[in-house]
């Protein structure tokens, strides 16, 4: 029977992922609220866009440590369950999407998504950021991209027999991804490079 502390993890992942490093950088570099501009989210596009590529690139790093730190954990504790592993790196990305910290108004997930990735296989955070930059340059949308990313992800690695924590991680917390994308699916604003201006519109 697992111990009953194993379920601090899920805890901590929801913890850690509700720290909204994008909106504290953002108002302490410039005084406003990064949910205010482009998508509305708590994201590192928007930081960038409001405080700098090197305020961005900060909280990038910062937004897959909290996805990694907890997930990390629950994976170093000897004989801590799958699911508990899983569930802890799925509950991060909740954090991320839903914060506690910031009235459930957070970012997208998936840098957090990443950070649980790199915690259980290195390997399987490159492919799944390998299939997103294919998917963003075949759609060339970044919304629809990041959905089918968390879609296929969890299906990719079965194909590949990766089939261990990774692969529950990556079902747990791709759900949470696609969910959270389908909101933004036919998304029409500026998304920095990834966009295209045409016939007086902005482009999908």
């Amino acid at each position: 029977m697992p111990h009953i502390s194993y379920f601090l993890f899920p805890i901590l992942g929801y913890l850690c992922g509700s720290l909204t490093f994008s909106i504290w950088v953002t108002h302490f570099v410039k005084g406003v609220d990064v949910r205010d501009s482009g998508s509305g989210h708590a994201t590192t596009t928007n930081t960038i866009r409001q405080a700098g590529f090197g305020w961005g690139a900060l909280v990038l790093a910062l937004d897959i440590a909290k996805g990694f730190i907890p997930t990390y954990l629950a994976v170093r504790e000897v004989s801590t369950p799958v699911y508990i592993i899983a569930i802890t790196a799925t509950c991060a990305v909740i954090g991320h999407c839903w914060p506690l910290f910031a009235r459930f108004r957070g970012g997208m997930g998936l840098a957090t998504a990443g950070g649980t990735f790199l915690a259980v296989n290195s390997l399987v955070f490159l492919i799944s950021l390998g299939l997103l930059i294919l998917l963003v340059l075949v759609i060339r949308h970044s919304a629809r991209a990041s959905v089918l990313t968390g879609i296929l992800i969890a299906p990719a690695l079965w194909i590949l027999n990766i089939r261990d924590a990774a692969f529950w991680v990556t079902v747990g917390a791709g759900v949470v991804i696609a969910i959270r994308f389908l909101t933004d699916w036919n998304r029409q604003y500026r998304e920095l490079w990834l966009d295209r201006e045409q016939t007086g519109r902005i482009s999908e």
